[in-house]
């Protein structure tokens, strides 16, 4: 145990660090009363601080009378101070399941620091309360053994992290909480300014038009831990507030800014006491979408899209045929082991598909003992279903799953099945598997606002030779983009930016902002841009997506002190509330 725990403190030793080879040695430990047993006369108190466990003897020979009373009484949660000799414990109480089960400490004082009412759930590790309770009673929750692991794992990462980064020349810098609202996506958290009434703030959320402007002006090579907002529905890996770690550097091209990252993912990586080997692959966006059906790859099982597009042209089933003559595709998933599975079960899925935007499922399910069952093999005919077995390698016990409609929609629909699938089918997903996805689009097209969108965002850097095409042919237009992904999570994503002032107005004009708009929302980025901008590029990491993979956790709020619930609700602190009628006229509004 390092010194400095002990140091300017009360205690002179944790609850989680002696050993028999500190038998006879006086201490005094400082914790959380986690058991009381009485044992004819002892009593066992387990004692209890983030770094473990020590069991405390308490003998009414060894104590006095008061102090004996008192350790009679204690209750769970109670903090307390033990003055007392550390001994070994009998063979017969030796407790292999603790780092102190070997020694104990035999009491000499005792001392209540402060009284606890009764706890609102135990604190140990694999509780089954419900996740509102312990966030309302979070600073509890934080007792337990695996939420301080959890966060301890976070500052461990941040640590290699700012470690790493500093030694390859970065500044840690910190830009501006309240900036302007810019459209970037999700809905701007905003802040009303009491001197400029009928104006607002807006909570950023990213770093990106300031981390640029830092380039500019000379910073070179830039990275801070940022907290950044996004006003948008929530789910298991997102959260209202969230931290990224955002890094720009200049002067340097894709390959410079991955290979720099690479190093510092290995010292992160080993930080975190995970090996993992580098370097990475580097897997174009269109392999990606061709194989896995999404640009966020889990690569550590196969169950791979295959297209079947050709195979089934003119075929006599007219779900697939008539897909392919609008230019559509087809595609299919063969989840092996699942061909068993009653025609009920498999139905089921088609709500899977329904949720990713398909308008049906089609599947073949091959019985172990050789039979074949679906409800479109006869409109097949043989020739065409015996390519298709062959084109997915089936085998008895298989179950192949179809996709027919458009490369964005049946994609989707298969990459979601191919993950439910491998969840229900129990497929081994242990340890990490990171990559690169790269060559990213730089456009697509937003049917429901019925224009152009920036793929990544609009800042980043087109190719020059697909310079002429923004205007005429936007979807040809490829980018200098590219995204770290593990575990099938997008952990960060960056590019090379854009630093000629022209190009960038043509890009925002392309997305659908026009002069007016490019002068007011980005007119201080277009005016940085036309003083010397150097070329530059970046990423942006999840910390709180990279430790909850790391820590096996399914939801960030496992790894954040204290997170919001999936309505952005604080129950601890009830927060978001109302406000005062003072207040409001102060920032000159009022609630409608």
């Amino acid at each position: 145990m390092t010194d400095y725990l002990n140091e300017y403190c009360m205690h002179t030793a944790t609850c989680g660090e002696l050993r028999t080879a500190d038998i006879d040695r006086e201490v005094t430990l400082t914790g959380w009363v986690w058991h009381n047993r009485d044992h004819g006369g002892l009593i066992f108190i387990d004692l209890r601080d983030r770094e473990g466990y020590t069991q405390v003897v308490i003998d009414p020979d060894c104590v006095t009378e008061e102090e004996f009373h008192i350790a009679e009484h204690v209750g769970r949660e109670y903090v307390i101070e033990v003055r007392g000799r550390v001994r070994a414990r009998g063979a017969e109480s030796v407790n292999p399941n603790m780092l102190t089960g070997e020694i104990e400490v035999l009491a000499a004082g005792l001392k209540v620091l402060n009284s606890s009412v009764t706890p609102p759930f135990s604190i140990e590790d694999g509780i089954e309360t419900d996740e509102t309770t312990r966030m309302k009673w979070r600073y509890m929750d934080l007792r337990r053994p695996e939420m301080f692991k959890n966060l301890k794992l976070r500052h461990t990462v941040v640590q290699a992290m700012r470690s790493a980064l500093n030694e390859r020349g970065f500044l840690e810098v910190e830009t501006p909480i309240l900036a302007n609202s810019t459209p970037e996506g999700a809905r701007d958290y905003l802040v009303p300014s009491r001197p400029n009434p009928g104006k607002f703030y807006a909570l950023p959320q990213s770093p990106q038009q300031f981390k640029q402007m830092l380039m500019v002006g000379g910073i070179e090579r830039y990275y801070q831990i940022a907290r950044c907002f996004r006003d948008e529905d929530l789910r298991a890996d997102r959260q209202p507030e969230f931290t990224q770690v955002d890094i720009e550097m200049s002067f340097v091209e894709e390959s410079d800014v991955m290979d720099m990252m690479e190093g510092v993912f290995e010292e992160v990586l080993d930080a975190a006491g995970v090996e993992h080997p580098f370097p990475l692959r580097r897997m174009p966006w269109k392999e990606a979408m061709d194989r896995f059906g999404c640009d966020r790859p889990d690569t550590r099982f196969g169950m791979e899209l295959v297209d079947l597009t050709e195979i089934v042209r003119g075929c006599g089933f007219g779900v697939f045929s008539k897909a392919v003559e609008a230019g559509n595709i087809v595609k299919a998933i063969n989840a092996k082991g699942a061909g068993d599975w009653s025609r009920g079960d498999v139905e089921k899925l088609a709500d899977v598909a329904a949720a990713n935007g398909a308008k049906g499922m089609a599947w073949i399910a091959y019985t172990s003992d050789g039979k074949e069952k679906s409800p479109i093999i006869k409109f097949l005919g043989e020739e065409v279903h015996a390519r298709i077995k062959e084109a997915m390698s089936v085998e008895p016990g298989d179950l192949l799953l179809f996709a027919a409609d458009t490369f964005d929609i049946a994609n989707a629909v298969l990459a979601a099945l191919r993950l439910h699938m491998a969840d229900r089918l129990g497929i081994d997903r242990s340890g990490h598997a990171l990559l690169w996805v790269v060559d990213f689009p730089m456009f697509k097209y937003d049917a429901d606002e019925k224009k152009y969108a920036a793929e990544h965002h609009p800042f980043t850097m087109i190719p020059e030779s697909d310079w002429d095409k923004i205007e005429t042919d936007p979807l040809a237009c490829r980018s200098y983009s590219y995204d770290i992904v593990m575990d099938g999570f997008e952990m960060g994503g960056g590019s090379i930016r854009i630093h000629n002032a022209e190009l960038q107005k043509r890009v925002l004009r392309r997305c659908g902002v026009d002069d007016a708009g490019i002068e007011e929302k980005f007119g201080h980025l277009i005016h940085a841009l036309e003083l010397g901008a150097p070329p530059h590029g970046g990423i942006a990491l999840g910390l709180d997506r990279l430790v909850m993979l790391l820590a096996g956790k399914e939801s960030i709020r496992d790894v954040i002190a204290f997170p919001k619930t999936s309505s952005a609700a604080d129950p601890m602190t009830g927060s978001p509330n109302e406000v005062s009628g003072r207040q409001l006229k102060e920032v000159n509004l009022r609630i409608l």
